[in-house]
């Protein structure tokens, strides 16, 4: 079954780094036709690090903005998970909409908020 995927800011740092996993998770998405879509919020915590290929990178992705919805099912996993972050309950929020799976290099944090958001599953990507 083809699940499209989630992207967060190590995914994209991956990318950006040029990562073999990341981008055979790139061209397999490509192959299979998933949609891989980036939070928006994901983009300001990458940004400020960002290289000339920033823009090229963010052209593969559908950018999603944060629906005052999403972020009210981040804050509630927030609440009840120790350690995560808003970025990281964001992500896990916005990929839990869809049934997406989430491609991260912090596959521990985004971990525990996977104990709330039971349907996504965490792959690393660094």
């Amino acid at each position: 079954m083809k699940r499209d995927i989630t992207f967060d800011t190590g995914a994209l740092i991956a990318l950006e780094r040029r990562s073999e996993r990341a981008r055979k998770v790139l061209r397999r998405a490509i192959e299979t036709k998933a949609r891989i879509t980036v939070p928006s919020v994901v983009i300001t915590e990458w940004w400020r690090a960002r290289t000339d290929t920033g823009d090229e990178i963010l052209a593969a992705f559908r950018v999603e903005p944060v629906s005052a919805y999403i972020a009210k099912i981040a804050g509630e996993a927030l609440a009840l998970v120790r350690g995560a972050t808003p970025i990281d309950a964001l992500v896990m929020a916005s990929a839990a909409q869809r049934g997406d799976v989430v491609y991260t290099s912090d596959v521990d944090d985004l971990q525990k908020l996977a104990s709330y958001f039971r349907d996504v599953r965490v792959f690393g990507i660094g």
